[in-house]
């Protein structure tokens, strides 16, 4: 095991994938000399050569686009883009055509590409450098969706995307990049995506929760945990497909769920979530499904002190716990 960020985690799985399967390639903006904005892929270009690392213009819906039409042919593209907040362009392609593919051919033609985003707040980023955009493909059939929380998580799910056939949305915090570190074993591995992880268990209570807030839920259990509180963190870890039953028997055990994701909350992962616990748990609840998201506005605010009120925290989940223990 070697301690790494999760940034790191990114970087290594792209350059074992590279190494191991010549039709993998990655493209995106900045990400060849420059290694990309967050340094993801600093070195691929000498490495691997411009053929399989490729600088793009400032064009989402073509990096896209091309990526979509190289997996039609055998290749196994690692699209970058930027910011989660410059996602939009690349709708069609994404939700109009890469989502369909399989289907609309009876399986004849898969689509065996990944679309990495940096997402998120809690950066200081403002309106157009933090958005949470999980909710549009979370909803769309078709396509996978993934949002690690860890390095290790990070490194074994991005690895099994790459090798999936299907078109994975692989959704990375860009606060997590280098705040979260962890340990990330130095053989290979892959983690199935579809699959849940309990955090932390515990008898009283099951949070549910994806990303960055995850480190918040884990923190704010170890806080409850001296008062007597025993929480449950799950990780969904994947949203689509989410993990129904793992979280299903968490809830059951503890009979009290909160969902707690930075997304906003109306039609966020988190309304999906809590109508599968009230339609499979209803029996086994002891208080209200709840959940603590982000509020409905527009954009995350650019001012620090309306960021912070936009952020889950610590205090926010732990205060959240509290009054669902008191049922």
């Amino acid at each position: 095991m070697a301690v790494k960020s999760v940034i790191e985690a990114v970087r290594e799985a792209m350059h074992e994938e590279l190494s191991r399967d010549p039709s993998v390639l990655v493209m995106g903006e900045d990400i060849g000399k420059r290694g990309g904005v967050f340094l993801a892929t600093q070195g691929f270009v000498d490495e691997f050569g411009s053929n399989r690392v490729i600088d793009t213009p400032l064009a989402e819906a073509s990096i896209v686009g091309i990526a979509l039409g190289a997996s039609f042919r055998g290749l196994r593209p690692i699209a970058e883009v930027e910011f989660a907040d410059f996602i939009w362009p690349t709708a069609n392609q994404l939700i109009g055509e890469a989502s369909r593919a399989c289907y609309g051919s009876n399986g004849a033609i898969s689509a065996p590409m990944v679309v990495r985003v940096p997402y998120g707040g809690g950066i200081r980023g403002g309106l157009f450098h933090s958005q949470n955009v999980e909710s549009y493909f979370f909803h769309t059939p078709g396509l996978k969706v993934v949002a690690p929380a860890t390095p290790y998580d990070a490194k074994g799910l991005l690895k099994s995307a790459i090798r999936d056939n299907n078109p994975v949305v692989f959704l990375e915090h860009k606060k997590t990049y280098r705040l979260v570190r962890g340990e990330v074993p130095e053989e290979e591995y892959c983690l199935p995506i579809g699959v849940a992880d309990v955090k932390r268990a515990g008898d009283d209570i099951t949070v549910i929760s994806y990303g960055l807030v995850l480190h918040y839920c884990l923190e704010a259990a170890e806080a409850l945990a001296s008062e007597g509180i025993g929480v449950e963190v799950v990780d969904l870890r994947t949203l689509s497909p989410w993990d129904r039953d793992t979280v299903v028997n968490s809830v059951k055990k503890t009979g009290k769920a909160l969902i707690v994701h930075e997304d906003n909350t109306t039609g966020g992962v988190g309304a999906e979530v809590a109508a599968v616990i009230a339609d499979q748990a209803f029996e086994h609840l002891d208080g209200p499904v709840t959940r603590l998201c982000g509020p409905d506005v527009p954009a995350m605010p650019f001012a620090p002190s309306l960021e912070d009120v936009f952020m889950p925290s610590t205090e926010k989940v732990a205060q959240a716990l509290r009054q669902l223990a008191a049922y």
